[in-house]
C-alpha cells in the first residue's frame, strides 16, 4: 500500500493534469474562433480586392472619358477663339465674361473694353462699331473721344501731368464746365438756331481769372486767345469762332465768340445741347440776346487761328 505522501503527490498530479486539460480545451476553442475570424477576414479581403479591381477598371474608363472630353473641349475652345477673333475683326462687340483677351488673336493684338447703356462691358477691336446695330447705345471708349473730351474727363492732377500747357488745361476745363453741371462755374451761354452754345472772349477772360488764382488781368487777356486756339485744336475744329458786332452806349465794337455749332459732330452728344441752362423770368436764356445771328455776325473759318485783343475784342475796336 502506498504511503500517505505518495497518495498526496498523485492526487496533486491528477489535479494539475485536469487543469492543463481544461486549459488546452479552452485554447483549442480560442484557436477555432480565431481561425473562423481569419477565414471571414480572408473572405472580406477577397471581396475588397474584387471591389478595388472594379474601381480601378472604372477609374481607367473615367480617365479615358475625361481625356476625351478635355480633347474635345480644347478643340471647341480653339474653334470658339477662332470664331471670336473673326467676329471681333468684323466689328462685333462681345461680352467680356465670354472672351479671354490673352487667348484671342486679332489684328494688332489689342482689344478695347467699353460699356454700353445696358450696363454690360464688352470687348471690341479699337474704333469698330457693332455691325448688328443693336439698340443699346455705347458709352464711348476713351479712343472714340475728341482730345478735348479726353482731357476733360481727367482729374486736375492727371490733366496737369498730361498737358504741360496752361491754355490746353484751360481749354479742357472750359469744355468740362460746359458738359458737367457739377463744375459750377460755367461761362457758356445757350445760343439759338445754328449756334448751340457760345462763350464770349470777355466772359472767357473773367472765367480764366476765376480758375487761376493770382493771374493778372493782363496775362488773362493774353490767355484768352491761346485758350481759344487750344480749344479749336483739341476739338478738331468742331468748335468755331465768330465775330459779332454790337453797340453799347452808342459805341460799336466787335467781339469774338467761341461757339459750338448746332450741327457739330461731337462723339457721345446729340446735335442739341445736353446741358440745361437757367432762364430769366421771361423764359429767355441769359445773354442769349433772344435773337438769331444776323448780318452783323461774321463767321470765321473754324480752322483759322483767331487772335483776340487784350480785352477780348478785335484790334482797333473801341
Amino acid at each position: 500500500m502506498a504511503s500517505d505522501p505518495a497518495r498526496d503527490d498523485l492526487a496533486a498530479l491528477r489535479e494539475h493534469v485536469a487543469t492543463l486539460t481544461e486549459q488546452v480545451a479552452t485554447l483549442t476553442d480560442r484557436i477555432d474562433d480565431l481561425e473562423s475570424e481569419c477565414a471571414r477576414k480572408d473572405e472580406r479581403i477577397a471581396d475588397l480586392e474584387s471591389q478595388l479591381d472594379e474601381c480601378e477598371s472604372r477609374t481607367t474608363e473615367t480617365e479615358r472619358a475625361a481625356e476625351a472630353a478635355l480633347r474635345k473641349a480644347d478643340a471647341n475652345k480653339d474653334r470658339v477663339r477662332e470664331l471670336q477673333a473673326r467676329e471681333l475683326e468684323k466689328g462685333a462687340h462681345l461680352r467680356t465674361e465670354t472672351v479671354d483677351p490673352h487667348e484671342v488673336a486679332v489684328a494688332g493684338d489689342r482689344l478695347e473694353k467699353l460699356t454700353k447703356d445696358d450696363g454690360e462691358t464688352y470687348y471690341r477691336v479699337p474704333d469698330s462699331s457693332d455691325p448688328l446695330d443693336r439698340s443699346d447705345d455705347v458709352a464711348l471708349a476713351h479712343g472714340d473721344l475728341l482730345p478735348i473730351q479726353q482731357l476733360a474727363r481727367m482729374d486736375a492732377d492727371m490733366r496737369r501731368s498730361t498737358a504741360n500747357s496752361l491754355p490746353t488745361r484751360l481749354a479742357a476745363k472750359l469744355w468740362q464746365a460746359r458738359t458737367d453741371p457739377a463744375v459750377g462755374d460755367d461761362p457758356w451761354t445757350e445760343g439759338c438756331k445754328s449756334v448751340d452754345e457760345y462763350v464770349t472772349a470777355s466772359d472767357l477772360k473773367h472765367w480764366i481769372r476765376r480758375q487761376e488764382e493770382g493771374i493778372s488781368e493782363t496775362y488773362a487777356k493774353k490767355l484768352v486767345s491761346r485758350t481759344i486756339d487750344a480749344a479749336l485744336d483739341l476739338s478738331k475744329h468742331r468748335l468755331a469762332v465768330r465775330k459779332r458786332t454790337q453797340r453799347t452806349n452808342g459805341l460799336e465794337y466787335t467781339e469774338r465768340r467761341l461757339i459750338l455749332p448746332a450741327d457739330a459732330a461731337i462723339p457721345g452728344e446729340t446735335t442739341t445741347s445736353t446741358v440745361t441752362r437757367p432762364t430769366d423770368s421771361s423764359g429767355t436764356p441769359p445773354d442769349s440776346g433772344g435773337t438769331p445771328p444776323d448780318s452783323n455776325e461774321t463767321t470765321l473759318d473754324s480752322r483759322e487761328s483767331p487772335r483776340v485783343t487784350a480785352d477780348g475784342s478785335d484790334p482797333g475796336d473801341s
